[in-house]
């Protein structure tokens, strides 16, 4: 029987038969998942990297609770004499580091200074700024750190003004004061 073969048979090669062809479809199949899992890999870590910068520019990265760096409380200006000089007081809480406030505007112009005690017992005296500590609470009251306005514009009672503070830390805040009459028996200050 000339060109006739038996039963088909595998070549021998490096590793012989049937254990060549074998090993060839582990090898195949091998690089099929190593290659899948790659994918997927990338494709989770895009998915996980794209949630995480939307959550940053819809601000999810940040605490629930976080409260902004400086908050103002009520606000409060005793009318003025007719000398036209009256002090503001105030309640500022940080909720940051320390900070300082360096200035303050208000709606009805004038000059406003910053006024502490002088110690020992010698009145106030004026101050190029007022010291706020880290996460604290600071009352601007008569006998502590104020403010004093001289030079606005008229100011009546029950109405209100805007007091605009800038902190060195932080920039601008605006707060409305009442104008109070104690002579009327409005409070002067909280």
């Amino acid at each position: 029987m000339l060109g006739l073969r038996g039963p088909s048979r595998p070549r021998p090669g490096l590793l012989g038969g049937r254990v060549e062809v074998a090993a060839r479809a582990a090898v195949t199949a091998r690089t099929a998942v190593t290659a899948r899992a790659a994918i997927t890999a990338r494709a989770a870590i895009g998915a996980c990297l794209l949630a995480a910068g939307g959550a940053a520019i819809a601000g999810c990265d940040q605490p629930a609770s976080a409260a902004p760096a400086i908050e103002l409380g009520s606000a409060s200006i005793p009318q003025p004499d007719v000398g036209g000089t009256t002090d503001a007081f105030l309640v500022i809480r940080n909720n940051g580091p320390a900070n300082r406030l360096i200035s303050v505007r208000t709606s009805d112009g004038g000059r406003v200074a910053f006024r502490a005690p002088a110690g020992s017992g010698s009145g106030m005296r004026t101050v190029p700024d007022i010291g706020i500590p880290a996460r604290a609470v600071v009352r601007l009251v008569p006998d502590g750190p104020h403010l004093e306005i001289t030079g606005a514009g008229p100011m009546r009672g029950s109405t209100l003004i805007t007091l605009t503070l800038v902190f060195a830390r932080g920039g601008s805040f605006a707060v409305q004061a009442e104008i109070t009459n104690p002579q009327s028996g409005g409070s002067s200050y909280f």
